[in-house]
Parts: C-alpha cells; structure tokens; sequence
C-alpha cells in the first residue's frame, strides 16, 4: 500500500493547488486532522496568513478542523478578537490606540466577548469563499455553500447555505446518518480506509445502509449535533 497519499506532504497531487495544511499551519492555537487541505491556485500554503483573520492566540480561542476536510479558495475563519464589545455606550477600540486613550480604558483583549472555538467535524466540504464567524461548530460531513456566512452551529450531514446560512436540506435520513456517526471512517487505518473507499464512493444508498448495518450494528434512537469540544 505504498501508493497511499503520504498525509505529511505539503502538495498531495501533481497540481500543486491543494495543500495538506497541517503540515503548513504552526500557530499553537490551530490544529488540523490529516488529509484536509485547502485548495488555492495562487497560494494554498498561505492558508493561516491568508484564511484565519483576527488570530491573536493569546486571546484564548481556537480553531479547531477534522479530519478529510475540504475548504475551498477563498474560504475565511473569523477568530474571537475580531469582536468588538457592544455591552458599551461606544463600540469603538480605544485602548489598541494608546497614549492617554490606554490609560483610561481596559485593556483591549479583556473588553472583547468571547464567542468560544471554531470546531470544524471530519469530512466537511467548506465552498468558496464562504465565512465561519467566531465560535461555531460544524458538525461530520456537513456542505457549507459557497459565499455563505455561518453565524450558527451547524448539524452533522447538513447542507446550509446563505446569508446568513440557512439549513437547505439534510443530506440523509437519521438512521443513515446515526450508522455513517459511528463508523468514523475518518479514524480507520490507511489499509482499511483503501478497502472501504468502494463503498464510501457507491450512490446506491441503500446497499450502503444494509452494509454499515453489518459493520457497526443496527442504529439506536438519538439526535445527532455539532461537535463541541
């Protein structure tokens, strides 16, 4: 199995426009899951320069992503201090301004609300240049559309889109979507995941439902939510 894409490269193809980002990405408040990538004619390795806006890590906030994820050119992670405080008479910074405007307010980063992680699930297809705003979740297999805002958490297997988005459609019914939760393909083995692609490739839904029924059981009752840490 040694043709298995290598998930340390940089350039995982020929073409040089999909970047693995975990192997790019060093700020100590990012992590990424292996095989993500982001795709960008022009500069797929500037993702953390060019994609995660407002990042100051000593805020306190994190952007978290899966595994298998695909984020498209242009796609923006809004990060907590691009907030401004609204519990006040004026919205404006004063403090990052200095001189006698610092000495008679509180320090900036405090002032700021704190909205929490981006907590992006495995599998989540995220389209060209949408916007993920501070704190939300989005859960396994999720389709962000393309050009949408993302102002609240967003279910497993949910495709939204819009601005602000909106739930479109669920991509499958509750018991397809409870078996694809459990079996976490994203975690397998490489040598697994090559004989299973197959099967996570096959439109015929319902030859792939009698078989996850097979490999992880039948489903049980229960909803199904976006990742939190």
């Amino acid at each position: 199995m040694n043709r298995i894409p290598n998930p340390d490269a940089i350039f995982p193809n020929e073409y040089k426009t999909s970047c693995f980002i975990k192997n790019v990405v060093k700020a100590p408040n990012i992590s990424i899951g292996a095989y993500t990538y982001y795709d960008n004619p022009v500069d797929p390795t500037g993702f953390e320069r060019n994609n995660v806006l407002f990042n100051w890590p000593e805020f306190g906030d994190r952007l978290c992503i899966g595994k298998f994820c695909a984020i498209a050119s242009g796609a923006r992670f809004i990060m907590g201090s691009a907030n401004h405080r609204i519990d006040s008479v004026s919205t404006y910074p004063f403090h990052v301004f200095g001189g006698a405007w610092a000495e008679n307010t509180p320090p900036h980063l405090s002032q700021l609300p704190f909205k929490g992680d981006i907590v992006i699930g495995n599998d989540v297809w995220i389209g060209r240049k949408s916007v993920i705003m501070p704190g939300i979740k989005i859960g396994d297999g999720a389709i962000i559309g393309a050009y949408s805002v993302v102002t609240r958490n967003v279910e497993p297997y949910t495709v939204v889109g819009g601005n602000p988005a909106k739930v479109i459609r669920r991509r499958f019914d509750e018991e397809m979507t409870e078996l694809l939760l459990r079996l976490k393909w994203w975690d397998f083995e490489p040598e697994r995941l090559v004989r299973f692609l197959p099967l996570l490739c096959d439109t015929d839904l319902e030859k792939v439902r009698r078989i996850l029924k097979q490999v992880v059981g039948p489903p049980f009752s229960g909803s199904v939510q976006a990742p939190s840490e």
